[in-house]
């Protein structure tokens, strides 16, 4: 026959009741810790004491009497407390404190804020740019031309045109557009009903390459500043970039005018088109077509429409 299961309750009562008892035993005798176990092969300083009779066990049900009670000798085999020694204090943490905000740029003068200048007042400021212009030496190029080439036509026109940069005719002119590729675009500015001197035309530098080259990164960079004085200045509404060192100088990417035209581009908050270069149409007379969509999406924009043929 099986064994009666003891009851749980029963065995917890047990293990607290031997917990207290030697918890008051401890409290009693001074005791702390837990024994110390001998020394192996290692000869005592000094002779051991006698050992001494173990405490009697704690009775499961009850604690012992206070008279049964015997006190542990001073060289009990118990390992005495530690003098308790008190934790470093914790470094104080540094209380966070927010960055401060960043320093809002100064705000120029109204009077020297482009928005805030009169066109009298721009002209003037478009006039003295193409005076430091005329005296730039920043790059080779200042080497080798006639003049400087800056701008012509209405510095305050709503629409600008930006090329390369100029040719041999231009830099005995020194006006841009002027040889035979500028001919055919005043054809073009025509065609979407503006006179030639209506719009504002300058280049992306302001000094001739030799041979008629594309102008170097180097060249572009240094007059990098100048067209974007000179643009700011002039603020028209719309750009149009001829060919693909125009784009390039004014956005600064490397795909070619191939992929880039007829799609509208951001210069500093102005839309432009990129289209192809005139003296391109005059290599190739069948892209003309697909300047003239060009320059329609242009006039659409500008609420324009060509002028009636008579």
């Amino acid at each position: 026959m099986d064994e009666p299961h003891a009851d749980p309750r029963d065995e917890l009562f047990e293990i607290a009741t031997s917990v207290r008892a030697l918890v008051e035993w401890y409290d009693s005798t001074g005791a702390w810790g837990l024994p110390l176990a001998p020394a192996r092969d290692v000869e005592p300083a000094y002779p051991a004491a006698e050992p001494h009779a173990a405490p009697p066990p704690p009775n499961p049900r009850a604690a012992a009497p206070a008279a049964d009670r015997r006190p542990v000798p001073s060289d009990s085999t118990f390992a005495q407390p530690a003098q308790f020694t008190p934790p470093p204090e914790r470094a104080q943490v540094p209380q966070y404190v927010p960055p401060a905000p960043p320093a809002e740029r100064p705000q120029r003068p109204a009077a020297a804020r482009p928005e805030a200048r009169t066109p009298e007042a721009r002209i003037e400021q478009l006039r003295v740019l193409a005076s430091e212009v005329a005296s730039c030496t920043r790059c080779r190029l200042a080497e080798r031309r006639t003049q400087t080439v800056f701008a012509r036509g209405n510095p305050l026109s709503e629409l600008c045109f930006v090329g390369e940069g100029p040719g041999v005719e231009e830099d005995l002119a020194g006006e841009p557009f002027v040889g035979p590729a500028g001919q055919l675009l005043d054809k073009m500015i025509a065609a979407m009903g503006y006179r030639p001197g209506e719009v504002y035309i300058c280049n992306i530098v302001k000094c001739r390459p030799p041979e008629n080259r594309k102008p170097q990164p180097d060249e572009m960079e240094a007059c990098k500043g100048y067209l974007a004085s000179q643009l700011e200045l002039a603020r028209p509404r719309y750009i149009v970039a001829l060919g693909a060192t125009a784009i390039q100088g004014l956005l600064g990417t490397t795909e070619g005018i191939t992929k880039l035209r007829g799609k509208w581009k951001m210069y500093r908050g102005t839309p432009v088109m990129p289209t192809f270069h005139p003296a391109y149409l005059l290599r190739q007379p069948s892209a003309k077509r697909e300047v003239w969509t060009d320059l329609q999406e242009v006039m659409a924009r500008l609420g324009k429409k060509p002028p009636a043929r008579g």
